[in-house]
């Protein structure tokens, strides 16, 4: 049993306390550390957490296995390393920064002190995203051509003016950090890195705020293409669809957390003017917090590395970094 530190208390540090708390054998919650303590302190009274009173506190503490990052983006790096400086492993929510100078002194941190390093991208724990990886692998979509997506929502309302969220240092390219960087890693997972962003971004629906319109063309190493979009002013949705030499599939809904279907559409080889409809296939229901958070402890355990600093996690900021760089100066950026 991996006992646990959550640091960041607001909705998703609860989300992920909730996820595992009484009912993972592999990972457990037994302190925390908020920047309003009263605010959480009947949450952390049920779930059995001890409130420390800082950061240090916690870091400090012999009983603390590892650290779980719920905190602002800007914050990330600084605390993974002074956690690695403590041998206490670290798992982040994302982005593991927001630029990849940042993102590798952190992943550099965890490996130098020999530390695990996880990054909450929970939709790599998905069925349905690893089936599509499954028919990539196989053969069976075909060569991978191109793909789309979007993740959208009214996050520019949930949040009062002055909150961090906000913040053009905190949110760069608006719905990017909060919501896109996870298709970022999702199609990352599917059709290797971005070598070519194409990027514009607009705040058009309030007269403060980060922006609430955000889109971008991809281009990845192996040759395929790929559009993005986020938009954080209008209603929840989002969706992604492949497109191979031999058909595509699609995963897509308006909640993100629950367990995603797959519809399938291929071409018919016999006869391709023959219009197949998607044939949509469903898997059993799972959390993808729990299973990041128990892949996290296992890892821990078998000493297995996860973000490293040549890994995707830090690529994903390199990609985030050069389309704040795209949408700023409205050309296209090429990525080593």
């Amino acid at each position: 049993m991996i006992k646990a530190a959550i640091v960041g208390m607001g909705h998703w540090g609860q989300n992920l306390v909730k996820s595992v708390q009484g009912v993972s054998p592999h990972i457990q919650f037994v302190a925390g550390a908020t920047r309003t303590p009263a605010k959480a302190a009947e949450f952390a009274l049920q779930q059995g957490i001890k409130m420390d009173s800082s950061y240090e506190a916690l870091l400090a503490d012999p009983s603390i296995d590892a650290i779980v990052l719920a905190t602002p983006h800007s914050m990330h790096t600084d605390q993974i390393i002074a956690a690695a400086q403590a041998g206490k492993h670290v798992f982040c929510e994302k982005p593991l920064a927001l630029d990849s100078v940042s993102a590798k002194r952190a992943a550099d941190a965890a490996a130098q002190h020999n530390i695990i390093l996880g990054v909450g991208y929970n939709w790599r724990f998905q069925p349905a995203l690893q089936e599509i990886r499954r028919m990539i692998e196989d053969g069976r979509l075909g060569k991978i051509m191109h793909i789309e997506g979007n993740f959208c929502g009214p996050s520019a309302y949930r949040f009062p003016k002055g909150h961090w969220r906000h913040e053009g240092a905190e949110s760069p390219a608006g719905g990017m950090t909060g919501r896109g960087v996870h298709v970022i890693d999702a199609m990352m997972y599917l059709a290797g890195p971005i070598d070519q962003v194409t990027a514009q971004s607009f705040r058009i629906a309030q007269d403060f705020g980060s922006d609430d319109t955000t889109s971008m063309l991809l281009h990845f190493s192996g040759g395929s293409t790929g559009y993005l979009g986020t938009i954080i002013a209008t209603a929840e949705t989002w969706r992604m669809q492949v497109f191979g030499s031999k058909g595509w599939v699609e995963i897509g809904d308006v909640e993100h957390l629950n367990t995603w279907d797959l519809p399938t559409c291929m071409i018919d080889p016999d006869n391709v003017t023959n219009k197949q409809r998607p044939v949509r296939v469903s898997f059993p229901a799972v959390s993808t917090e729990r299973a990041e958070l128990e892949h996290f402890a296992a890892c821990i355990v078998n000493r297995q590395p996860l973000a490293t600093p040549d890994g995707d996690a830090v690529r994903n900021a390199a990609v985030l970094e050069a389309i704040i760089r795209s949408a700023t100066t409205h050309t296209t950026v090429k990525l080593t």
